[in-house]
């Protein structure tokens, strides 16, 4: 009852993330109908149908990320003071962030079953009735029990993703000494009032907020973001490598022979790619904090390592699927311009309809991310304003953390990209 009553009552922007995390299971739900369609009506062909039955893991992966990232921003999970007075303990947290997405989405595997059997012709006096009888299937029954099945594995995957995003995380606190600052309880590290060698005053380094305030329980002490890098690393060069001896072969493969899983080699190279990237993600997010703070840095510089360090998990991980999905969209676009007669074959409704789905939750999560830490950054930065720091300053430190971030995860993502097309067409 309390979920129902915090997905009822939340504000206007968290009612919005709602409804786009129902329109993205939606989305799933009517791709994984389309497939038990596909089976219904190619009983002889069971692989082709397997295929695609594994290509909807894609999309639905892309929304419970999105949907994790968007449990990661409700008020309840971020908010304990009501929580507490209620006697929500923090282990009730991910149970509520859990049930309050899976109502949102089982409104969007209702919608999707609503707007699938539409298509088939299932319910006339409406506008498009019966506009998709051939696509779907429309001649054969059915089954209930494989239909109710498909329509429950989105709400389900959405509320465990929802639930392991907001898990109590213990972070390791720093050891840094701290000097009070005016009557709003924050402290401020002694890095504030050190100067450099050559008397430059730096930066503030960062702002704590007090000890109850969630920004403080999240965010004290930078976490070992860099530890995965190595192994994200490792696992990219070995899909690269695994697809470069995959694909040796006679001819260039086409793209419509590695996504139908005739070269599995291949495919699996560039799923270990797409791992690794994910897993490098914070690392490398953290390494770009780390240049920034190299040298003697000014205060834009100084900030905006330091913010990107401290935030590497948090926007890393999302910053890290974004750039996997780069890469292989373009990798595969490589594919489709050397021989577009075979990649016209693959570019159904069915396939725009999950490669957008894919795009549109991968940007959102990285938003919905860069909002997160917006948020819980807000109150060091009004601590920054009350000591006197510019406004453009702080605007200066998040233009310079984009601009990093996008040469980085940029040139990585288009040298990966161009490696792994680079077998399949020389």
């Amino acid at each position: 009852m309390l979920a129902l009553r915090l997905v009822r009552g939340g504000s206007p922007l968290t009612l919005l993330r709602r409804l786009l995390v129902a329109c993205a299971t939606a989305v799933v739900a009517f791709l994984l109908l389309a497939a038990l369609s596909h089976a219904l009506a190619h009983p002889q062909d069971s692989s082709a149908s397997l295929v695609r039955l594994v290509w909807c893991a894609v999309p639905l992966a892309a929304a419970v990320q999105f949907a994790a990232a968007v449990a990661r921003t409700e008020p309840g999970s971020r908010s304990r003071s009501a929580l507490d007075v209620a006697g929500v303990g923090p282990a009730r947290v991910p149970l509520l962030a859990a049930v309050s997405t899976a109502v949102s989405a089982l409104l969007g595997s209702g919608i999707a079953l609503v707007v699938y059997l539409h298509l088939r012709g299932q319910l006339a006096t409406l506008p498009f009735d019966g506009a998709a009888v051939r696509l779907l299937a429309a001649e054969q029954p059915l089954p209930v029990a494989a239909t109710l099945v498909l329509l429950a594995l989105p709400p389900v995957a959405a509320g465990v993703g929802a639930a392991l995003a907001t898990r109590p995380r213990v972070a390791p606190a720093v050891a840094a000494a701290t000097a009070p600052v005016g009557a709003g309880g924050a402290t401020v590290p002694s890095a504030v009032s050190a100067t450099g060698a050559g008397g430059d005053a730096l930066a503030p380094a960062d702002v704590i907020p007090q000890r109850d305030e969630p920004a403080f329980r999240m965010t004290h002490g930078p976490l070992p973001a860099a530890a995965t890098l190595p192994w994200g690393t490792a696992l990219i060069a070995a899909g690269l490598a695994m697809e470069t001896y995959a694909s040796r072969s006679p001819k260039p493969l086409p793209l419509s022979s590695v996504l139908s899983n005739s070269a599995p080699g291949v495919l699996g190279g560039w799923v270990l790619t797409a791992v690794g990237l994910i897993l490098a993600g914070p690392g490398l997010t953290q390494l770009c904090g780390w240049l920034l703070s190299v040298g003697r840095p000014g205060a834009v510089r100084l900030l905006s390592g330091r913010v990107l360090q401290r935030e590497a998990r948090r926007l890393g991980r999302p910053l890290g699927v974004l750039c996997a999905v780069a890469a292989g969209a373009l990798a595969a676009g490589e594919l489709y311009a050397r021989a577009p007669e075979d990649g016209a074959r693959l570019l159904g409704p069915l396939t725009i309809l999950g490669s957008a789905l894919v795009v549109f939750c991968v940007l959102a999560s990285a938003l919905t991310a860069a909002a997160e830490t917006r948020a819980f950054r807000s109150s060091a930065n009004a601590a920054l304003v009350r000591l006197g720091a510019p406004r453009r300053v702080l605007r200066g430190a998040v233009a310079l953390r984009l601009c990093v971030l996008a040469v980085v995860l940029g040139s990585l993502t288009y040298a990966v990209a161009e490696l792994a097309a680079l077998p399949l067409t020389s």
